[in-house]
């Protein structure tokens, strides 16, 4: 319990209505989890405004609103606050109750279009294996040590993140690996939180939905390398054409990987196939267990961390050998019953995509054909669908466009929209089939012995999403059920 006038900055302009001595417990903008002795934030969202609910929370026994727009009605009895920079303001009331966490735990985080889920897990597995308290913030999961919990957003809003980082604080936790989504960074959903380390993965056509343009998804992620400390450390991929803009007004520190030109920390990609990849770094040769070129590049962005966390290069080579493959990215297994090879991943972009097959057909022997089922998900950018449908044709033996996550739109609508993408002449290469589980039946069946069956673009995710239902759905399980 803190008073509120102790947790109100003074260095952003704001007005205040009522007893601001009140004691407060704690933040909540959700008016169905409210107590008493919470702060309400009521602000204007994407689809709701917080100030709808003002007179709900104030039933329900809250004293204090922190709010962008006074309510015309007032009660006696509340303490209302008002301020044109909400997410600066909450951010700071948040630093000022929970006494500044980041900067009482190592923080990094990893922004990208790809490789961000699985940069932040292999981070989290390497310094769990070296016996660190470790919390994981991602796609997938929530971890805190040992303990997992369900991750609704990529990044999670500014409130629950808080709350999030003083749990792993009070846990014991002495680093917090953590994705940061450009939606995080353009909605100031990471205001106020002192990161160690950012990482710049890549930066290819994504959410083009939400920032319209591409310069402004990579003035987005730029954002979160120009708001770095002087004391932190910026760690960017030089390899894609973007790593250099990431670092052009960045206060901290600069650190560059790559596995094609010079930088600190550079991995040579020696040799790779199912049995795994054969790297080298300065003079060491070593073995992963992961597959794909983008394993690669992922791999040394966890090793620059590490090294300039100040962990040993050898011991830190010696538990990347042993780390294992992340759910649903570049997934794979054999079937001894129908002698055939399942891939499941998450590629959701035209790079992702493009990567996951070419590297696909780095791995095949001449007589195994790539066969890949994809989709994309409703109520996103549709921009990037025809590219897909390109990229699908062109880099597998057999396409078979189904649905994804529909969510609010007709699937054959987007199905169309895939398909706009493929060339005339490599129409007969692929075929459309709705139901994503005939899909990935009509896939196994027209296979043959040897052959590689790929199902992107839902890679971890146990759901499909259909008209704001989510049915269970399981690429996986699926897949190895038929095989």
């Amino acid at each position: 319990m803190k008073k509120l006038i102790e947790l109100i900055p003074s260095d952003v302009p704001y007005e205040v209505i009522g007893d601001s001595s009140k004691v407060v417990n704690g933040f909540s903008q959700d008016s169905r989890s409210v107590s008493k002795h919470n702060i309400f934030v009521a602000r204007k969202g994407a689809s709701s405004d917080g100030h709808d609910y003002i007179e709900q929370v104030l039933d329900a026994g809250i004293e204090v609103i922190l709010c962008e727009i006074f309510p015309k009605k007032l009660r006696d009895d509340c303490c209302y606050i008002q301020c044109n920079q909400l997410h600066v303001f909450l951010s700071k009331m948040l630093n000022l109750f929970y006494e500044f966490p980041s900067q009482r735990i190592c923080l990094v985080g990893i922004t990208g279009t790809n490789g961000k889920t699985s940069v932040a897990s292999l981070l989290y597995q390497l310094f769990y294996s070296f016996g660190y308290k470790v919390g994981l913030i991602s796609t997938i999961v929530n971890k805190i040590h040992d303990i997992e919990f369900a991750a609704t957003h990529t990044t999670p809003e500014l409130i629950s993140l808080y709350q999030l980082i003083d749990r792993m604080i009070q846990s014991g936790c002495s680093y917090i690996f953590m994705e940061v989504s450009s939606h995080a960074i353009d909605q100031g959903r990471i205001e106020g939180l002192n990161y160690k380390i950012g990482v710049f993965t890549n930066l290819t056509h994504d959410h083009l939905d939400y920032h319209k343009t591409m310069l402004n998804y990579i003035n987005a992620k730029k954002k979160f390398f120009d708001q770095l400390s002087k004391e932190a450390i910026a760690i960017v991929n030089i390899d894609d054409k973007n790593g250099e803009v990431m670092l052009q007004n960045t206060r901290a520190k600069r650190r560059s990987y790559s596995l094609k030109q010079p930088a600190d920390f550079r991995i040579k990609l020696l040799d790779l196939g199912f049995e795994g990849m054969h790297l080298k770094f300065r003079d060491k040769e070593w073995h992963s267990q992961l597959l794909g070129e983008f394993n690669a590049y992922n791999l040394t962005a966890v090793l620059a961390v590490a090294l300039e966390l100040g962990m040993n290069e050898t011991e830190v080579l010696e538990a990347l050998s042993k780390v294992k493959p992340i759910d649903g990215r570049f997934d794979w297994f054999y079937s001894e019953k129908s002698k055939k090879f399942g891939v499941i991943d998450y590629a959701h972009t035209p790079d992702a995509l493009e990567k996951i097959l070419k590297n696909l057909k780095q791995l095949r022997k001449p007589s195994q054909k790539i066969i890949c089922v994809m989709g994309c998900g409703g109520n996103r950018d549709q921009e990037k669908r025809p590219k897909m449908g390109r990229i699908g044709c062109e880099y597998s033996d057999h396409l078979i466009i189904t649905s994804d996550n529909p969510r609010d739109e007709n699937p054959e609508v987007i199905i169309q929209q895939i398909e706009n993408g493929i060339a005339e002449e490599d129409k007969k290469n692929y075929l459309s089939i709705v139901d994503r589980y005939q899909a990935i039946k009509t896939a196994c069946m027209i296979s043959n012995v040897g052959d590689i069956i790929l199902i992107a673009g839902k890679g971890h995710e146990t759901y499909q999403e259909i008209k704001g239902v989510k049915t269970p759905f399981n690429d996986k399980l699926i897949l190895k059920e038929i095989l």
